[in-house]
């Protein structure tokens, strides 16, 4: 028994001073991955094992061979579990990574869907009301001569718009969150999605004084579905048109990079903060006041800050990317998508 409790006491020994060094190596890792903490943790309790075998084993005054079987067999089992554990720590360190990215994800998501809410809340709110408002003006008959009631029809036209493409916007967002967007790809010429989007543009670039500029050539055809082309362009020129100040300009051209097309669309409204750039197309941001135009219930009033999340979440259904970056007076969208084969 005695010689039992003298074994016991050495192995604890030789295991608490590996342990008291392992503690020690730990604290100075503190601030480390994940992987390092619990490799050296294992490798601690390797230790600990290895130098109790050690010092048992010398004090039993083996022969020197069956002691170097002693510690090749320990060391061996050692070497394979400090290799199984470093994978399994590696693993452990990536799920934990995986967790909290997607724990961050899920926080923004949840956001976005809160501000989504928001914003249309108030987009619907405040034509509903104007709406309401001049309705019941006509109704009783509180204004009566022709050019006020052509004026409350064409109000009333423009709202009801107004609300459609935010109903629009929507509906076409939840396509793309839920997976259910069908493209039917093709051959599709980009020079001329540009020039009927221009077209569909032109008034109201016209009336806010801004010229819209088109290269004369260069323009690749692109593997696409043609309908949600046109809305990327379309929302990317509105988007330019609603933020350049009056007498501005909006440039679009286009060329070919490798087996890749792009699209780019420039301003010159300014340029964007740096700090935004990278949510400028999350659902419902709108940046900061200053950038908000304030055209108050004209055509450009009630984006819901959906158009530039409805671009990303098509691009990306074409296997392209979009992206945005500040040039000399304002910023630029560049749009890259396969090349159309053959």
């Amino acid at each position: 028994m005695t010689d039992l409790a003298l074994i016991f006491g050495a192995a604890l020994a030789a295991a608490g001073g590996v342990g008291l060094l392992g503690a020690g190596v730990l604290r100075l890792l503190r601030g480390r991955s994940i992987t390092v903490h619990v490799t050296v943790l294992l490798a601690m309790t390797v230790g600990a094992v290895v130098a109790g075998v050690a010092v048992i084993a010398e004090a039993m005054f083996l022969s020197p061979h069956d002691l170097e079987v002693v510690l090749i067999t320990v060391s061996a089992a050692a070497l394979v579990s400090l290799a199984v554990g470093w994978l399994f720590a590696r693993r452990l360190a990536s799920a934990a990574v995986w967790a909290a990215q997607a724990r961050a994800r899920e926080r923004r998501i949840e956001k976005g869907r809160r501000d989504l809410v928001a914003w249309v809340s108030h987009d619907l709110r405040t034509p509903l009301a104007g709406l309401r408002a001049m309705a019941e003006a006509l109704e009783d008959r509180v204004v009566a001569d022709p050019d006020t009631v052509d004026e409350y029809h064409r109000r009333i036209r423009v709202e009801t718009d107004r609300m459609t493409r935010l109903v629009d916007d929507l509906f076409e967002l939840s396509r793309i969150n839920a997976g259910a967007l069908r493209l039917s790809l093709s051959a599709v010429p980009l020079g001329d999605v540009v020039s009927d989007a221009l077209a569909g543009t032109a008034p109201l670039a016209a009336a806010r004084r801004i010229r819209l500029v088109s290269a004369a050539s260069g323009w690749p055809t692109v593997t696409a579905s043609e309908p949600e082309l046109s809305r990327v362009v379309g929302n990317l020129l509105l988007n330019a048109v609603r933020y350049t100040p009056a007498d501005g300009t909006v440039r679009v051209n286009a060329g070919r990079d490798g087996d890749v097309a792009w699209l780019a669309v420039a301003d010159t409204c300014g340029g964007i903060p740096e700090a935004d750039l990278p949510r400028l197309f999350d659902v419902a941001f709108r940046g900061e006041p200053a950038r908000t135009p304030h055209t108050g219930n004209g055509p450009l009033a009630g984006s819901g800050g959906l158009g530039l999340a409805i671009v990303r979440g098509l691009v990306e259904a074409h296997g392209g990317r979009v992206d945005v970056h500040n040039v000399a007076e304002g910023c630029r969208f560049v749009v890259r998508l396969p090349l159309a084969t053959g």
